[in-house]
């Protein structure tokens, strides 16, 4: 049943299991140390550049770059998180795995297996023609 098709699926539930884990992170860690550092818990709101003022109905056309970078703060963590607690531990263990083993070696080119098939049948008429 070990197959890719299931570690796909084992990754996509583990990386959206620990996706709550990395939020809370972000909410309950780093955000506060943001409010500390800007005087807001997030960026969201921090750099909103306003092109087009609200008028006639018409809602206003704000560029936030503090919400770009609050996007793309989330993606670096959860992307780090998951890199060193699932991604580096399976290839080391995959590395301790394959320590065991000796490498197949490669296969022989075309020319050489006909130079030894040649070599063989040099040898077998040798052998005859000396009885």
């Amino acid at each position: 049943m070990r197959g890719s098709v299931v570690d796909l699926a084992v990754g996509i539930i583990i990386g959206s299991a620990f996706t709550a884990v990395v939020t809370a992170m972000v909410d309950y860690v780093l955000n506060p140390i943001i409010g500390a550092i800007f005087g807001r818990p997030d960026l969201t709101n921090l750099w909103d550049i306003t092109l087009r003022a609200a008028h006639d109905g018409i809602p206003a056309s704000v560029l936030s770059v503090g919400g770009f970078l609050n996007a793309v703060l989330n993606f670096l963590i959860i992307a780090a998180a998951l890199y060193f607690a699932i991604v580096l531990p399976l290839n080391k263990l995959a590395e301790r795995r394959a320590r065991g083993k000796e490498e197949a070696p490669p296969p022989l080119a075309q020319d050489t297996v006909l130079l030894q098939e040649i070599r063989d049948l040099l040898a077998a008429q040798a052998g005859r023609s000396q009885f």
